[in-house]
């Protein structure tokens, strides 16, 4: 499955609650799964984290879908192959 494609399943799944809950409301709910990944990295718990991972992709779709942002077309534009820094592959930038 492409990102494009999960976007469209999401959006035929959730668009419609997604936008009467709003930017805000559905924002809120991706920082809380964010939050709730945070503290599943620090178990040891594999399943329940790969669960946490699921949500967190899934209210960013969410999000974008009340947006109208293409994620596939956003995360390309970004980052084609090569760092959008350094436009190197793999990145070569110093921190």
């Amino acid at each position: 499955m492409q990102i494009r494609e999960f976007q469209e399943m999401m959006k035929q799944l959730y668009f419609e609650r997604d936008s009467q809950r709003g930017v805000e409301g559905t924002f809120n709910w991706l920082v809380d799964e964010v939050h709730e990944l945070g503290d599943e990295l620090k178990g040891s718990d594999r399943q329940a984290t790969e669960k946490e991972f699921a949500d967190v992709i899934a209210w960013l779709t969410s999000l974008a879908n009340i947006m109208g942002i293409d994620l596939e077309k956003a995360a390309l534009s970004k980052y084609p192959n090569k760092c959008p820094k350094c436009q190197a592959n793999p990145c070569q930038c110093t921190f």
